[in-house]
């Protein structure tokens, strides 16, 4: 079997497990998370061994430092796997649920019902935890998907997967509701964006450069984000103390995710009272610091920012500073280099924190709270399927409701049409 038939196969799977999946009620799909969470805290052996050989063959290939944060399988790391399971099991099933009915003057009710989207493919790099994310998510929204793993991580996933089919078998759902593309071959990756009538939406997760190629080449509906260029602007009325401490955790608590800090705007006024701390703990941790000219000259010994800076997702222990005059120039200076992911403002003023939430265009707005928080998992969605920084259906972390879609649903009593 070639590679676009296997992946022909797995669409055909896919597209009868959703059938199945999307009348399944609650108490199965939880029962599978449930068996799916004990499957993988008793399979942590096999996980880390499977893992192991993945991290090997990265350091091999010269896989960087970013990349291999993401593909290792620590302890904390299955501890939130396997919490992450459990979450999405308690969280209410939107699936069937009817909001707004409402009666009109014809006599008729009209609502809207949720539904599931049908088959959802996604497409993702290193990360294996992302497998189980991916599973629980798309399980107890109703969907079938097709999971393809980078081939980094090909090791990782089939351990994971195995867990997941133990899940699915043990609540008696369709072992096929979740199928992890078992080869490296690249041109799966370009079947599985060209099956519309297998697929009924790509989520991408990785790269830069891959998700352009998807949503260049796609044919089906994709849920994106292309980079996380996130900023957090210390306002001349922040508090010293909570301004450092978020802006420390905001880069320095992991570099190599999407939603870490990649610019510092900082006011005039404050810089002075800020910035040298901030810098001495950076430089004391292996920050590089690039600065604006402002910048340098409060702190002579950084590097110069070049325009090609602000639009820099380093994912590395590197970040970029610039002064501004106010916040209407930090807000600018946002939606003009930022991918519209996640920003965040230091202020005790109430009315400037309101305003920066109104004006800037992100998908994730924060006032006094690292941009690190923007995640499924913090946001209380027990998981999340990537960030969107689309417009248009789901935006921000992507969780069952936005794996999910509204049909509006009509109730009658032999109404008819006058």
């Amino acid at each position: 079997m070639n590679v676009q038939e296997y992946m022909i196969q797995l669409g055909e799977n896919a597209r009868a497990a959703a059938r199945l999946v999307a009348k399944a009620d609650t108490n199965l799909k939880n029962q599978a998370l449930l068996a799916m969470a004990g499957a993988i805290d008793s399979s942590r052996p096999a996980l880390r061994e499977a893992n192991a050989k993945d991290l090997d063959n990265g350091r091999s290939n010269g896989l960087d430092d970013a990349m291999l944060d993401r593909l290792e399988l620590t302890d904390a790391r299955i501890d939130t796997m396997i919490e992450g399971l459990r979450q999405v099991a308690a969280l209410p099933d939107p699936v069937g649920a009817i909001t707004d009915l409402k009666y009109l003057p014809s006599g008729i009710q009209v609502g809207k019902m949720r539904v599931p989207l049908g088959v959802i493919g996604i497409i993702y790099e290193s990360r294996p935890n992302v497998t189980v994310e991916a599973a629980s998510l798309c399980l107890k929204s109703g969907n079938a998907t097709i999971l393809r793993g980078g081939s980094e991580a090909i090791h990782s996933n089939q351990a994971v997967a195995e867990c997941i089919r133990q899940g699915l078998s043990a609540a008696g759902l369709p072992e096929n509701a979740v199928q992890v593309v078992e080869t490296t071959d690249r041109e799966a990756v370009g079947q599985m964006i060209t099956m519309p009538e297998y697929v009924d939406v790509i989520v991408p997760r990785g790269g830069k450069g891959l998700i352009e190629r998807i949503s260049r080449d796609a044919k089906v509906t994709v849920i994106k984000h292309l980079d996380g260029i996130c900023h957090v602007y210390i306002d001349e009325q922040a508090d010293k103390g909570k301004a450092v401490n978020v802006a420390l955790n905001a880069k320095i608590h992991r570099y190599g995710t999407c939603n870490t800090m990649e610019t510092l705007l900082v006011h005039a006024n404050i810089a002075p009272e800020v910035l040298p701390e901030l810098a001495e703990r950076y430089q004391a941790v292996g920050v590089e610091l690039r600065g604006c000219e402002r910048t340098k000259a409060l702190l002579p010994f950084i590097n110069d920012a070049t325009e090609e800076d602000w639009v820099t997702e380093y994912l590395a222990p590197v970040l970029a500073i610039k002064l501004v005059d106010d916040m209407d120039e930090a807000i600018r200076h946002i939606n003009r280099y930022g991918s519209h992911h996640t920003d965040s403002i230091i202020t005790e003023n109430y009315t400037k924190s309101r305003a920066f939430l109104r004006e800037v265009d992100s998908s994730s707005v924060m006032v006094n709270a690292s941009t690190r928080f923007a995640d499924g998992f913090e946001y209380g969605l027990g998981a999340e399927i990537g960030i969107s920084t689309d417009k248009i259906h789901a935006r921000g972390p992507v969780g069952l409701d936005g794996l999910t879609s509204e049909k509006y649903v009509v109730l009658g009593d032999g109404h008819i049409r006058q």
